[in-house]
């Protein structure tokens, strides 16, 4: 066993370094850049006059990045080579996504619309293990040529975590002599529809609620008649861009299906694996982050006339998320390791129970380390003139999203008990 780092990823690490120190952080210090970044404004990023959504200027700074680190052959880093990219592996994304974490929020990598200058891709795989030849082209090269940008809507406003009971209905409809699918119901949280071309959109085609099988994935593109958003939802964390969508009599061809039809849920645990793992990396290096901070400020400050850091109410704490920051990075790259020593279908059946001990894990970390790193700061690390009110806000929304820590947790018991995956085989 070696756990030391490849000598090709450090020195890659060093790489991206050296590009941000000389590409990114002028950009963002030039034309009051900074404001997007400046916790006292956050007005910067959010039309609030326009439902609440990203402004043009913030987004058009975060395409600038992606267009110059792409220009340097790392944006595109975990994609296959065959598409411009470099078959980065999930080990190498999550030792990155970690390493960008914990420097804190910049214009390197600002998770709050899941920005970085290496990107994270899951609809790659998604399109590339499901779809046809002539899907993949349309949307993996369109997708990095910005021509398709397609949003996943699965959730439903009565339906979330027991997506199997959605009551968003498809139905086989013929229409000027093409074979087709009519669409009728409503969606919830549905990222980035504000820029999206296309909604892979979630529908039940056969089968009885709370059926695993059923389930299809359709292509559904936004100008299609009959699709609307009725509002966007303002969160926890500004800007948004989750929105609230109906399907009314949409119909789409028989080419806008994607995978098998009725497998729509094998796709759609494709597409989180990849962005649980690498999100749980970034939630650690984001705790590690406020836990640094915490420790620097602690060795600085006086009170009394000694260093706080001398007060064991302020080591403890901070030695308890430390401990399981040591301990969650090793189940992380274990995992990762895992996953890209098997194939990217097997990944649900033989180790999705790790990948949600990873995720849920981290997300909870990483708040519990914002929480403390303000109580350390005191009243200025509660203002807005720090960063963890901010870390605190965003992050928060990961024990919910890409599936609940609860849901994560039942996952991880199903595995545990021999419900599902490789211990099933003992209670049998």
């Amino acid at each position: 066993m070696d756990f030391t780092l490849p000598a090709e990823l450090t020195a890659y690490l060093a790489e991206l370094d050296a590009f941000i120190a000389k590409e990114i952080k002028p950009l963002e210090q030039a034309d009051d850049n900074i404001r997007f970044f400046d916790h006292r404004r956050e007005w910067a990023r959010t039309d609030f006059d326009n439902g609440g959504l990203p402004r043009h200027d913030w987004e058009e700074l975060l395409r600038e990045a992606q267009r110059r680190a792409d220009a340097a052959g790392h944006w595109r880093f975990s994609a296959p080579k065959k598409y411009g990219g470099k078959d980065g592996s999930n080990l190498w994304m999550a030792v990155i996504r970690e390493h960008f974490a914990a420097q804190g929020l910049g214009l390197h990598n600002d998770l709050q619309n899941e920005h970085s200058i290496v990107g994270n891709f899951p609809f790659v795989a998604m399109f590339e293990e499901f779809g046809t030849e002539e899907q993949k082209q349309e949307f993996i090269l369109g997708g990095f040529e910005r021509k398709r940008i397609t949003a996943f809507g699965l959730t439903e406003p009565h339906h979330g975590s027991d997506a199997t009971h959605m009551e968003t209905r498809a139905v086989r409809e013929t229409r000027d002599g093409v074979p087709g699918w009519r669409i009728d119901g409503e969606k919830m949280w549905i990222t980035g529809m504000h820029v999206a071309t296309h909604c892979a959109l979630f529908a039940r085609t056969s089968g009885q609620d709370g059926d695993a099988r059923g389930i299809t994935c359709l292509l559904v593109p936004t100008d299609t008649p009959g699709l609307k958003i009725e509002e966007y939802l303002w969160t926890f964390n500004m800007p948004t861009d989750h929105p609230r969508l109906s399907f009314t009599n949409v119909w789409v061809p028989e080419s806008a299906m994607l995978g098998e039809e009725g497998r729509g849920l094998s796709l759609a645990q494709s597409f989180v694996h990849q962005n649980r793992i690498r999100q749980a990396a970034s939630s650690l290096g984001a705790a590690v982050f406020c836990i640094e901070e915490s420790v620097k400020y602690a060795r600085e400050r006086r009170p009394f006339g000694k260093a706080l850091a001398e007060n064991q109410a302020i080591q403890f704490p901070l030695v308890e998320l430390a401990t399981q920051a040591e301990m969650l990075r090793l189940l992380i790259r274990k995992t990762a390791w895992d996953m890209d020593n098997m194939p990217h279908k097997a990944i649900e059946r033989e180790l999705s129970d790790k990948v949600s001990m990873c995720n849920y894990w981290a997300n909870r970390l990483c708040c519990e380390a914002a929480d403390r790193a303000m109580q350390v700061h005191g009243g200025i690390g509660y203002s807005r003139h720090t960063p963890f009110e901010h870390i605190y806000r965003h992050h928060r929304r990961y024990r919910i999203t890409e599936g609940s820590e609860e849901i994560q947790m039942r996952k991880v018991a199903a595995y545990l008990f021999g419900f599902l995956g490789p211990r099933r085989a003992l209670f049998e």
